[in-house]
């Protein structure tokens, strides 16, 4: 390694997903690269992060994963450390003035921490750290070498990442005027998106959400700017990328950069997926969730907490994530009964006769020593999908989830509305969220009292109401496209039924309350059918004198031109069995080999959306890469449950 580099490149990735190639750079391009060509040199190394690229790694890597490439030690950059002189380190930190003196107080000086120091900066560093470093007399010849990784974003799924920007909605609608505060947000956020594209060897057409003005007299906020400003910001960036060793220099796939004025609905109508549902309504830190389960023993039962992580390495998650809670439950069932049909001792123990119960097939096979471990794989879910259809039918979801995609779906109401506060005896999260649902439909009660007065029947506290009255913040202009595929209009015909969805042709729902989809869903199959119009999703590129402004056929056979495939392949990970052939046959899905996948596919979708993204959203990009067979990748500041996006709205 140079003294000082900047090249994107790494070999042997073979057919991977997004996250796979994230770990794969960390764990070898950084890691194992920082090694000493004296193979008798102990291997052995420190590896020493800051606040953030900590969550990086955590993000894409185990620490068994970091362990197994010889790093004995795990130091954040801000604490102080013991001295380890005999050992080398690596630094993985963001180029920062505050970080470059963390490191210049470690390595410089007559006693340095460690003997030597290879230094990975996550985004491209400025030339007046550079020579900071570079003007320390005793630091040049204990550093083995100094690169920019170009990898600042988390990794939180296979195909999602974030830039880790939760108060984005705060900083970036809550005044309409500019602040310097948004700005700032705005730049750290872009080159964080351009980090993903550096690191992918990706070169992507720049797509955003043009600014709408009502009319001519009508000023632009600095609200309405903000997918432009964002686009402009990371095109800039890719632009300095594009000096880079290995980095392509003409198209290679798509990004749209989006906000979340594009679809107020997601973030709090519910997603009657397992996922979302997990997350949100059990206690659940992140992915976190601590599962009790019962220990039996000679004296009686006991129960012990177990901390688990509902994650891509669970193959019964990675199946069920995106279902339906009832096919989810349906299906655990089915597992379950697989499971002890095809185990010869399970049968012997439950010769009683009759049909048994997902919860008695599980106790049954509990107690079977020789099969806790393939239990454990069934035993959690089952239990996470009791707990949720006991909420579900606890809190009356169900009505409140019809009134809800009704409303989405233009089928209720005013009066629905005051009839179910009334009458229904719902929590005050229900009753947010359902309003804010019911604003967004109706943004012309905004102006009237008759918000007021339905607000004051729902007996919610000020702060609620506060929640509900920021939806304005978020309120789009209307455009030539479909009411059903964009914002709201600002006048609406109040004879008529109005609803910002309509039921997508030929996708009947199979499962009740599954009608409502995310806005995403619609553009992400426009984009990729390049039906997009240029005067509302602009490119920043230029390809041709005729693309900006031109017909929509011309920016179409620019965009659909031989596309040029990134340098790094992808493999798809959303192939799964509809059916498990046995209990726990999900871990198939884990060992699947290559040849079962898509390996060639279209060129790679990115979607950015300014102020958190939802796990509807997710689902969706998982969906449509099967669908398109097309890889698509979502990105946003944060990923938000209802709870989190209602809690910013204060």
């Amino acid at each position: 390694m140079s003294m000082f580099d900047s090249d994107t490149s790494s070999q042997g990735n073979g057919d991977k997903h997004f996250r796979q190639i994230s770990r794969d750079r960390l764990l070898y391009e950084m890691i194992r690269s920082a090694k000493r060509p004296d193979s008798k040199s102990s291997n052995w190394k420190v590896l020493i992060m800051d606040r953030i690229t900590v969550k990086i790694m955590s993000c894409s890597c185990k620490m068994a994963d970091i362990t197994d490439e010889g790093v004995s030690l795990v130091e954040q950059i801000h604490k102080r450390r013991q001295p380890l002189p005999s050992m080398d380190a690596v630094y993985y930190i963001q180029p920062t003035k505050e970080n470059v003196d963390f490191l210049l107080a470690d390595m410089a000086g007559k006693a340095p921490l460690y003997k030597e120091a290879y230094v990975f900066f996550s985004s491209s560093v400025s030339k007046e750290l550079v020579a900071d470093i570079k003007k320390e007399p005793t630091i040049k010849s204990r550093l083995r070498g100094m690169k920019e990784m170009n990898l600042e974003y988390f990794a939180i799924d296979s195909q999602c990442f974030i830039t880790d920007h939760g108060n984005a909605l705060e900083e970036l609608y809550g005044d309409e005027e500019f602040s310097r505060k948004g700005d700032e947000c705005l730049t750290a956020m872009a080159n964080r998106i351009a980090t993903v594209f550096a690191s992918m060897l990706e070169f992507p057409f720049v797509r955003y959400r043009a600014a709408k003005s009502l009319d001519p007299t009508t000023m632009t906020t600095f609200c309405d700017l903000i997918p432009t400003k964002l686009a402009a910001a990371v095109w800039n960036n890719l632009m300095k990328y594009k000096t880079l060793n290995h980095f392509p220099q003409i198209e290679t796939c798509d990004l749209l950069i989006l906000d979340r004025s594009i679809d107020q609905i997601a973030p709090v109508i519910h997603e009657w997926t397992y996922d979302a549902m997990c997350h949100d309504l059990l206690e659940m830190d992140g992915n976190k969730y601590v599962h009790v389960v019962s220990v039996p023993s000679k004296i009686g039962d006991g129960y012990e907490r177990k901390e688990v992580l509902l994650e891509d390495h669970d193959p019964v998650w990675l199946e069920l994530r995106h279902s339906h809670i009832a096919d989810a439950s349906e299906r655990l069932h089915d597992k379950m009964t697989n499971f002890v049909s095809r185990n010869k001792a399970a049968q012997m123990h439950g010769r009683d006769g009759g049909e048994m119960s997902t919860r008695d097939l599980q106790k049954m096979v509990q107690a079977l020593p020789q099969y806790n471990e393939q239990m454990d794989k069934l035993s959690l879910h089952v239990d996470l999908a009791g707990k949720i259809n006991g909420i579900i039918r606890e809190m009356g979801l169900r009505e409140v989830g019809q009134l809800e995609q009704d409303l989405v779906f233009g089928d209720a109401g005013t009066k629905d509305i005051i009839k179910f506060l009334k009458e229904q005896d719902a929590t005050d999260e229900q009753k947010i969220r359902l309003l804010m649902i019911y604003v967004a439909t109706h943004p012309e009660k905004f102006e009237t009292d008759k918000l007021a007065k339905i607000l004051e029947l729902a007996d919610l506290l000020p702060e609620d109401m506060k929640a509900i009255y920021n939806m304005r913040f978020l309120e789009s202009a209307p455009d030539s496209m479909n009411t059903s595929n964009s914002g709201f209009p600002l006048k609406f015909d109040n004879k008529k039924r109005r609803g910002l969805r309509k039921d997508r042709p030929g996708e009947e729902a199979a499962w009740q309350l599954s009608r409502f989809y995310p806005i995403i869903e619609e553009l992400i199959e426009k984009l990729s059918k390049n039906e997009l119009p240029v005067n509302e999703y602009p490119c920043m590129n230029d390809p041709s004198p005729t693309f900006h402004g031109a017909s929509h056929s011309v920016s179409a056979r620019v965009l659909d031109a031989p596309a040029a495939h990134s340098m790094r392949s992808r493999r798809a990970t959303w192939a799964r069995p509809r059916n498990s052939d046995d209990g726990y046959s999900s871990d198939s899905i884990l060992r699947r080999s290559a040849s079962e996948f898509i390996k060639r596919r279209g060129k790679r979708i990115f979607v950015f959306i300014v102020g958190g993204a939802t796990r509807s959203e997710m689902r969706v990009i998982h969906k449509l890469t099967t669908k398109l067979s097309r890889e698509i990748i979502l990105g946003s500041s944060s990923l938000d449950d209802p709870a989190q996006f209602i809690e910013v709205g204060y």
